[in-house]
């Protein structure tokens, strides 16, 4: 008999279970007072520098150098004097140096997910099971692809493009580079990289992975800094490639910049993306996908299911099962393994969030957001879904790029496909079905580079990612990355 038996203990069970905090340490970090820029395989000194900081509590974590025109000059003839002799490697022996920067970040994935949650904001679960072990597998599968181009290509004959200018965006910085720098050097090209502003941070540690696998000095060289920056990369002569993932705005204008110069070009630009749910589909099943699709990462997602297409008949049912579990999200440090929904990378972006959400409740959409206690310090937005949305409302129009849903309906297929068609973006879509054939049906329709069946926010380094309109053109990831980093004679 236990002790509570004993006593005859009548009190009721607690019902309001909840979660014990649980961070994760940072022990396992950690970060230099101040970073130069890596460059032919050394470290160099800035002349100017900023403050990278915590979006969990706006502390600075580091100083950084703001790399000027001269630097980043610098950096593309390292590399160019790089890609003599890389680009004559044999194919196999260069795909050793991507096997070995693959095992290396799965050897140090904790060690990068900690940092990429405390420069990015993103909950340590997130860094931990996807942006890491994705990062990972994305240089072991192009490692794989290094010595097999001429069979991906027959008849034809790849060669490299030279050096390649890559520019990535704050909200999946380690995987970003993965996506750009795994496919570059696999094909033969050595890469001037520049990560985003806001997280420099995990991409100045993949410089010491880099030395770790013995990489020749100026294959890989990575340019810290702010727009200019990225700008000065695009302007430099000694490039062959220019690889850009970021706003429509900044892609338009290096589309600009580039006009009439004899460099390649990519760029993975903004999405307003739909998640269309079918009255047959699985409700629960589709509503964890619609969680997942807009939540994740705090929204920060280019591909994020941030439009809700519901069948009329099920809108009622779901709504209600989705704001049901939407309750339950735990909103807080992003280094709390039990955290769900992390900090906003940034202050601007917090603001351009509070703009649009603060639009839609004036256009007359309903707002809900579940009871939720913010952190103090930091950056922090509550989950949040409108209801009775419009079409012409700017919330269902424009990229948001936070934990924001739209919620509209429709009545039949052909409605879900023109109100889905109906914006500028085109880079991705989900189906929620029992019918594989309606999946089929609707996938020939939406013009979107990715569409997921019954399930969204799932990535393969096999898979071929990228958009349509003003989502961009070209695609990252699987045979198809390939070709952005290749010239054929």
């Amino acid at each position: 008999m236990t002790d509570l038996q004993k006593r005859g203990d009548r009190s009721p069970v607690p019902t309001d279970w909840t979660y014990a905090p649980a961070p994760e340490s940072t022990d396992i970090v950690r970060l230099q007072e101040r970073y130069g820029l890596y460059v032919g395989g050394e470290w160099l000194e800035t002349k100017d520098q900023f403050t990278t900081i915590a979006p969990r509590d706006e502390s600075p974590l580091a100083e950084v150098g703001q790399a000027s025109e001269a630097d980043v000059q610098n950096a593309v003839a390292a590399a160019r004097e790089a890609f003599k002799s890389w680009s004559k490697l044999p194919a196999t022996e260069r795909a050793k140096y991507l096997f070995r920067i693959a095992r290396i970040l799965a050897e140090r994935s904790r060690e990068f997910a900690v940092l990429e949650s405390l420069n990015g904001g993103k909950p340590i679960k997130e860094s931990r099971d996807v942006d890491l072990p994705l990062a990972a597998a994305h240089f072991f599968y192009y490692a794989g692809w290094a010595d097999k181009l001429e069979y991906a290509y027959p008849n034809r004959s790849p060669k490299p493009l030279g050096v390649a200018g890559q520019i990535i965006p704050w909200n999946f910085p380690l995987l970003m580079l993965a996506w750009k720098i795994a496919p570059a050097l696999a094909c033969g090209n050595t890469v001037v990289l520049k990560p985003a502003e806001t997280t420099p941070l995990t991409a100045l540690l993949f410089a010491d992975v880099c030395r770790q696998a013995e990489v020749p000095p100026g294959v890989v060289n990575i340019v810290t800094g702010d727009g200019s920056t990225g700008a000065h990369l695009v302007r430099s002569e000694g490039i062959g490639k220019v690889a850009f993932t970021g706003s429509t705005e900044v892609g338009k204008a290096i589309q600009r910049e580039l006009a009439g110069r004899d460099i390649s070009l990519t760029l993975e630009l903004g999405g307003k993306a739909a998640n269309i749910v079918f009255e047959d589909c699985a409700l629960d099943q589709a509503v964890e996908g619609i969680v997942n699709g807009i939540y994740f990462n705090q929204g920060h997602v280019c591909c994020a299911g941030s439009r809700l297409l519901v069948q009329e008949s099920i809108h009622d049912q779901l709504v209600r099962k989705l704001k049901r579990r939407m309750s339950t999200l735990r909103v807080g440090d992003p280094l709390d393994k039990n955290t769900d929904v992390g900090a906003i990378n940034s202050k601007a972006q917090l603001d351009r969030i509070t703009e649009l959400v603060q639009a839609g409740t004036d256009e007359g959409a309903e707002l809900y957001q579940p009871p939720c206690r913010l952190p103090e310090k930091g950056w922090w937005f509550a989950p949040t879904v409108f209801t009775n949305v419009a079409q012409s409302h700017r919330i269902a129009q424009e990229e948001i790029f936070g934990p924001v849903l739209s919620v509209l309906t429709f009545r039949t297929p052909d409605e879900a496909v023109e109100k889905a068609n109906n914006t500028m973006y085109g880079l991705s879509a989900g189906i929620w079905t029992e019918k594989g054939s309606r999946i089929l049906w609707m996938a020939d329709r939406l013009r979107a580079g990715v569409v997921w069946g019954n399930t969204f926010n799932r990535f393969d380094p096999a898979s071929p990612f990228g958009g349509y309109k003003e989502s961009g053109f070209g695609r990252e990831g699987g045979r198809h990355g390939l070709e952005a980093y290749l010239r054929f004679e």
